[in-house]
């Protein structure tokens, strides 16, 4: 009788085992590639934290997400709240001394129409950065950061009172948004109101000595033989005001008006201001 043949069995891997490997290497992968993409993670302490959510909630710069809200607490103290942001690789510049925080919100008032898209997308939380060292805790700003940051010339105007206007409110150069208000008080003999507006480069060229100023809040009707004329600059000074200014043609060569030049505040504007169109060049010329 033959002897008996010698048989060896292979251990294999079971095929149910295939899967849970393959999603653990996937996993991994995700893992590791998800923590090299992450930036430091910062706090920042707000009075309110209203409408910030962990997961939902995003930092955004330039239009971008740079980073995403890990957590929201109260402080120790009990007096605000702490934020808790992981910034993105690319954005971790934005994690030095210096940089301003503040909580991006819908806002309709007298002072103007600002983040009304977070009607649709949430708040959000905005940053200007710093040029400090590195840090990892902030103090937020309760608003975005004032416009004095932003180039251009101050000028005082003189009013019989403020009507609808408030600091923030815009100004506009045929219909364009080229300023804003920046503040008021009464005079020193308290017979006017002196308004401080402020008008943004490369705009602020726009302005000469002869340049008059009227307020355009609200909508304005005239009625007469001929019918009635309605007029108003925009929707957003409809419903927050505005000032308006115009320049006329022969002082388009004239020097720009010299920083804390005082004009007189008009109730109204003359038909003649409105058919003025000078010929200033803007230098340089703002970008798209």
């Amino acid at each position: 009788m033959p002897p008996s043949p010698d048989v060896s069995r292979r251990r294999t891997l079971p095929f149910v085992w295939i899967v849970p490997l393959v999603a653990l290497v996937v996993g991994g992968w995700l893992v590791l590639r998800e923590l090299r993409s992450r930036g430091p993670e910062i706090v920042i302490t707000f009075d309110n934290g209203s409408g910030l959510e962990a997961g939902k909630t995003v930092l955004e710069y330039q239009g971008v997400a740079v980073g995403e809200v890990k957590k929201v607490e109260l402080n120790p103290e009990l007096t605000g709240v702490r934020v808790t942001v992981r910034l993105a690789k690319t954005a971790a510049r934005l994690a030095v001394e210096g940089s301003r925080f503040w909580i991006v919100q819908p806002k309709i008032g007298f002072s103007g129409i600002s983040g009304l898209e977070t009607l649709l997308t949430g708040v959000r939380i905005g940053v200007r950065p710093g040029q400090g060292a590195p840090t990892s805790h902030f103090t937020g700003l309760k608003s975005s950061p004032s416009a004095e940051s932003i180039p251009g010339s101050t000028y005082i105007l003189h009013a019989n009172g403020m009507g609808s206007l408030d600091p923030g409110t815009s100004i506009y150069y045929r219909e364009v948004k080229v300023g804003l208000v920046e503040a008021a008080r009464l005079a020193d003999d308290a017979t006017e109101v002196l308004v401080r507006i402020r008008v943004h480069a490369p705009y602020n060229t726009l302005v000469k000595p002869g340049t008059k100023f009227w307020n355009s809040s609200g909508v304005n009707m005239r009625v007469g033989l001929l019918g009635a004329r309605i007029q108003t600059t925009s929707l957003e000074s409809l419903v927050a005001g505005g000032l308006t200014f115009a320049t006329p043609e022969a002082e388009a060569a004239l020097p720009p008006a010299e920083e804390g030049t005082h004009f007189a505040l008009h109730r109204e504007s003359d038909r003649a201001w409105l058919e003025w169109r000078p010929r200033i060049p803007l230098s340089p010329t703002p970008d798209w």
